[in-house]
């Protein structure tokens, strides 16, 4: 992703999150895919009580985020919305996000490391890993994380 489009993103994870937000909703991650020709915005969110998101919740999510983009129209031409729950490849971006998941294998990427590995600890910012045996510590923040496995029940 080059830095424009890196900005966009954090543009419209901002506007996003400040509408979800006040509805109990936590915006995870979002996407501006098909940059270019037809874009499409996908915001991918969570509730902040952590119950299962539905398709209620996705609904007046949509339109709420929809309203308040059409208002500030941060996207110039035409382009689709799309919102979705977490799903299978759940971005983890909070300390709280991989206690939910202790046990659970994550995807890691950036602060020099590259692995997938089981969530074994969190002690405040700090997430420990089960890399082949060895601990790996890394500060929330300071790289990428998503759920390389999906649970057997909503956590």
């Amino acid at each position: 992703m080059n830095n424009n489009a890196a900005n966009n993103s954090n543009n419209l994870h901002t506007l996003a999150d400040g509408v979800l937000r006040p509805l109990g909703f936590e915006v995870l991650d979002v996407q501006v895919q098909n940059p270019g020709r037809r874009p499409i915005v996908v915001i991918r969110m969570d509730r902040l009580d952590e119950e299962p998101v539905t398709v209620e919740d996705l609904e007046s999510a949509s339109r709420a985020v929809g309203t308040e983009f059409d208002r500030v129209d941060p996207i110039s031409g035409e382009y689709r919305l799309e919102l979705e729950s977490p799903g299978a490849k759940r971005p983890l971006t909070r300390a709280r996000h991989y206690e939910r998941m202790l046990g659970l294998k994550a995807r890691v990427r950036g602060d020099g490391h590259s692995f997938t590995a089981p969530i074994k600890a969190v002690d405040g910012e700090q997430v420990t890993f089960d890399v082949a045996g060895e601990d790996v510590t890394l500060t929330v923040g300071t790289f990428q994380g998503n759920l390389a496995e999906f649970p057997d029940r909503h956590r």
